[in-house]
């Protein structure tokens, strides 16, 4: 099981949300480029970032900082972006600028044939991430719910060739409440594409639970407020998740 810290970008710095609420961050450093090190010094073998400014502007928003971790650790490991990402001349840039998937969310939903040309001209290098609640999916930041069953639009993009699906509880992003393994797990065995879990992640425990189940195709977790705050010991979880899954 690959552990993939978080690196959430709000106004250039790394910060954490409760729930998508954008007025309930919490700054956790002022230099994400130093973060980004940090974690692959610790053993990351992957790294998560998120536009903050841009998913709610809809168009890049912390570009100068996201070169600058890719410039920094790129070379070393693959990382993913999502945020704001709603055209293919955006999806070039990036993948041009070093980050290896590019993370298409409200846009998938909203606007399905974008996804399909993504996936057609950039093959490989499309994550989807599905935000939901209840197993209906959210957009827009979380704060519009959709009446879209989460299967039934993860399959359709599997169709589509995405290379795999971040799935994120947003009723526990943020809460360190602990993983909604049930639900990762019914959307794991839909599909073919690997899932990785998001949202909730709080102890070793959840990394446990996370583990018992990769076989279903749950193959990589994204971990963010219980590995700055302290709850989770990223280097302890990478190890004990690569020594249950020899």
């Amino acid at each position: 099981m690959l552990l993939i810290p978080a690196i959430d970008l709000k106004d250039g710095h790394c910060v954490r949300l409760r729930q998508g609420e954008m007025d309930d961050a919490t700054v956790f450093s002022e230099d994400p480029v130093a973060m980004a090190r940090h974690w692959v010094e610790l053993g990351a073998r992957r790294l998560h970032l998120v536009d903050l400014n841009g998913a709610f502007a809809g168009k890049p928003k912390n570009e100068a900082v996201i070169k600058a971790i890719v410039a920094e650790v790129g070379d070393e490991i693959p990382v993913q972006l999502g945020g704001g990402i709603r055209d293919l001349d955006i999806i070039e840039r990036y993948l041009d600028d070093g980050i290896s998937y590019v993370i298409i969310g409200t846009a998938a939903v909203k606007n399905p044939g974008f996804l399909q040309d993504a996936c057609t001209a950039f093959p490989g290098h499309i994550i989807v991430g599905l935000d939901a609640k209840e197993g209906k999916v959210a957009t827009d930041g979380w704060s519009k719910m959709t009446g879209h069953d989460v299967i039934d639009l993860a399959q359709k993009y599997e169709d589509y060739g995405v290379e795999s699906i971040v799935y994120t509880d947003i009723g526990r992003d943020g809460m360190l409440s602990g993983v909604n393994v049930d639900a990762t797990v019914r959307l794991a065995q839909a599909l073919r594409i690997p899932v990785i879990a998001s949202g909730g992640i709080a102890s070793i425990k959840d990394i446990d639970a996370l583990c018992a189940v990769e076989s279903e195709g749950v193959e990589a977790a994204i971990t963010g407020r219980a590995i700055y705050e302290g709850t989770l010991d990223f280097a302890a979880a990478q190890a004990r998740a690569d020594e249950l899954g020899d």
